[in-house]
């Protein structure tokens, strides 16, 4: 079946929760909540990516994670965790802290990333524009630790993004694909709901074509929806 992701977002300005994670017990609560929920991997991000996004230093990143880093690897047992950065320092910290996954949404900073996780055997998400035109960064990293992200509402209309979506297919037979879709303009665009957190149903339903398109992850906000979406499908499928 489909592993979900949970999106735990410890910045103060995220597009989907305004913040409410951002005190790192708060972020620490939610992830113990997605684990319970069925999330066989909790993302935890520093740095908001949102549309016009304010850029976070590393030092800043890092900062808001140490919490995070010191805690979560013995409160979370039973799960994986995973750091959601472009910054290498910040996914060195996280590797350290025992995360076994580094979710790097910047095509710019893959090289890097690359490098730390072959030498620590941690997985990496990066675009899969990145792991197809970049033949250096496919040479330093043991393929199999690699899995590629379309990156749905990362500068594009949402005409492309529902392209990216239609790619899921052809892409999961390059590598494993991570398909992060959840609460996102597209479905906006789609629905008419002008509220990210009203979009939770739009979101399920995006995450079982996903599935059923093949991809490996879909990192969602609403963990228990979706796995108790995916649990139906792939029973009475």
């Amino acid at each position: 079946m489909t592993a979900v992701m949970g999106i735990v977002n410890v910045t103060p300005d995220s597009f989907s929760d305004a913040g409410k994670h951002f005190n790192p017990e708060a972020a620490l609560c939610c992830a113990a909540e997605m684990r319970e929920c069925g999330a066989a991997i909790v993302d935890f991000g520093a740095e908001s990516t949102r549309p016009g996004f304010s850029p976070v230093a590393p030092e800043e990143e890092i900062s808001r994670l140490e919490r995070i880093f010191s805690s979560a690897k013995s409160l979370l047992n039973g799960v994986d965790l995973s750091v959601d950065t472009r910054h290498p320092e910040t996914a060195q910290a996280a590797v350290e802290a025992g995360f076994t996954w580094v979710n790097c949404v910047d095509e710019a900073a893959a090289r890097n990333m690359a490098q730390i996780c072959e030498k620590t055997g941690t997985r990496l998400v990066i675009p899969s524009s990145a792991w197809t035109n970049d033949a250096e960064l496919r040479s330093s990293i043991a393929e199999e630790l690699v899995y590629i992200d379309p990156m749905i509402g990362f500068g594009t209309t949402r005409e492309q993004d529902i392209a990216l979506f239609r790619s899921i297919g052809e892409l999961s037979r390059i590598r494993p694909v991570l398909v992060g879709i959840s609460r996102k303009r597209v479905l906006g665009f789609i629905t008419g709901e002008a509220d990210p957190a009203k979009r939770d149903a739009a979101s399920i339903a995006a995450a079982l074509l996903a599935a059923q398109k093949g991809a490996a992850i879909v990192r969602v906000h609403d963990v228990y929806g979706t796995c108790q979406a995916l649990k139906t499908m792939e029973a009475l499928s």
